[in-house]
Parts: structure tokens; C-alpha cells; sequence
């Protein structure tokens, strides 16, 4: 993509926002004063993932043996390890670092470069961390909700954590970006974001299916789930989730003002 495109992507998503930003909503909810703005932004992601980046996932996932996606992903993900595991050292959480740890060198050397995740399979649990955790267990305050182009659900505290996150994965240990061969880098970001959008096409084609507004479905959730990681409550990737498929007249009167209530999320198990 030249620059001349993504100048054109980013005009569209600037005049979308300011135009969705223009109209506030009439119930806006405490945690989301900027609504009417990150609609807006919610749209225009929307457009460029059906647009482009679904459909090469849903191409991905056809003509690629699912064995191969699992390696994949899992060696994706076993690099990623790495991160969240110096991110737990940096909350003072000495237990999860140990485990991630543990859990990388295990993958690495059993699951052959991380390809198999034997670690989960003999009970290690994955920990998800990153740099907005960290921050929100040093005391920062999350902040409204913000949608960000592109990265989609974030806060003001978690759109900070995205510059430590690039930060530490750059510098910090050896992943992609440490790769010299520029074309082969490349090619490793652009399966990353594939193999992302490819492991998140279920779970937006049950958004579509049950959610009677996605938006708030997914703000709700991305929400639930960040408290869930500060606090160290255990997150799975198959957690519960808001449910909105009740009309909103139906929804409890203690919900009427937050949206739909979320089933609070699993104790951590340790």
C-alpha cells in the first residue's frame, strides 16, 4: 500500500469520526463520553475489515491445512511469551512471570519453536499481559474508552501502553521486529495480522449473529476483560461475555443506565 492510499484511508477515517463525533448520544455511558467520536471510528474499522482484511483471513483459513494455522498461531503466540511475561515481572506478579516463562522455554524446546503448545496441554495456562495492564497495576487510570483506527477497542491508558508495547517488542527481545531482512520482516507482520484476524473470525461472526449492537457488545467486553487483567483475575479467551440479545426494554432496571450487566470474570487460579 503506497502512501497515496493510506493518506486517502486516513482523510475517510478522520471525516468519519468528526461526522459521527457531531452527534451525541442521547443515554451515553459514563465510560464512553466520547461515543459519538468513537462510533465513528467503530465504523470506519468496520468498513476496512469486511472490506479487506476478513476476507483474507476467511482466504487464509481455506486454502491453509488447519494443522498449519495451529503452528502458526501457537509460535506466534509463544514468542508473545515473551512480553507478557517480562510485563508480570514488571507488575510484581512473581508467580504469572515464573509460569510464562516456564511456559516459553516448555513450548520452545518440547513444542518445537513453539509450533505445538504442550504447555496447555499439560495445564499450563496462557497469561495474557501487556504494557496497559502494567501501567493499570501501577495505579493509571484507565481513562474513557477510545477507539483507535485500525487497533479498534482501547482506552487513553491502554493507547499509551500500545508505545511500550511496540517499544519491548522491538527492543526487548528477539521477535520480528528484530529481523534484519526487511522483506522477510514484512512478510512475518503481514501473517501476524492475518493469523489474528483469522483466529478472531468466529467470535465476530457470533458478534453479527446475537449482538443487537455491536459497538456496545464489544466496548462492554473489551472493558469486562481489562478490568479482569488488572485486578489478575483469570481471563480466558473464551470468557463470558455481555449479553444482548434481549430487547433493551427487557434488560434488567440496574442495567438500564451501563448497558447489559457482565458475569464477573473467573478467580484466578494459581
Amino acid at each position: 500500500m503506497n502512501k497515496k492510499a493510506l493518506s486517502r484511508i486516513a482523510t475517510v477515517a478522520a471525516a468519519g469520526a468528526l461526522m459521527a463525533g457531531c452527534a451525541a448520544p442521547q443515554h451515553p455511558d459514563p465510560r464512553d463520553p466520547w461515543e459519538g467520536f468513537n462510533r465513528g471510528v467503530y465504523k470506519f474499522n468496520d468498513t476496512v475489515d469486511r472490506a479487506v482484511f476478513k476476507p483474507v483471513a476467511q482466504a487464509y483459513t481455506f486454502v491453509t491445512p488447519q494443522p498449519v494455522r495451529s503452528c502458526v498461531h501457537n509460535i506466534f503466540s509463544n514468542v508473545g511469551d515473551l512480553w507478557s511475561g517480562t510485563n508480570s515481572f514488571l507488575q510484581g506478579r512473581g508467580h504469572d512471570f515464573v509460569n510464562t516463562l516456564g511456559r516459553f522455554l516448555f513450548n520452545t524446546t518440547m513444542g518445537i519453536g513453539g509450533c505445538f503448545d504442550v504447555a496447555s496441554a499439560n495445564g499450563a495456562r496462557k497469561i495474557p499481559n501487556d504494557f496497559g495492564t502494567t501501567l493499570g497495576v501501577w495505579g493509571l487510570g484507565q481513562g474513557p474508552y477510545l477507539v483507535l483506527p485500525f487497533f479498534g477497542s482501547s482506552s487513553v491508558r491502554d493507547g499509551v501502553g500500545l508505545i511500550g508495547d511496540w517499544q519491548g517488542r522491538q527492543y526487548g527481545y528477539m521477535g520480528v521486529s528484530a529481523i534484519d531482512n526487511v522483506p522477510l520482516r514484512n512478510s512475518l507482520w503481514g501473517l501476524e495480522v492475518v493469523d489474528t484476524r483469522a483466529s478472531l473470525l468466529n467470535a465476530t461472526d457470533t458478534i453479527d449473529r446475537v449482538a443487537l449492537d455491536p459497538y456496545s457488545f464489544i466496548r462492554d467486553a473489551y472493558l469486562q476483560r481489562r478490568a479482569a487483567m488488572v485486578n489478575g483475575q483469570r481471563v480466558d479467551d473464551e470468557s463470558s461475555l455481555p449479553n444482548y440479545e434481549d430487547d433493551e426494554g427487557e434488560a434488567p432496571a440496574a442495567n438500564k443506565d451501563k448497558g447489559a450487566a457482565a458475569p464477573a470474570p473467573k478467580p484466578a487460579t494459581k
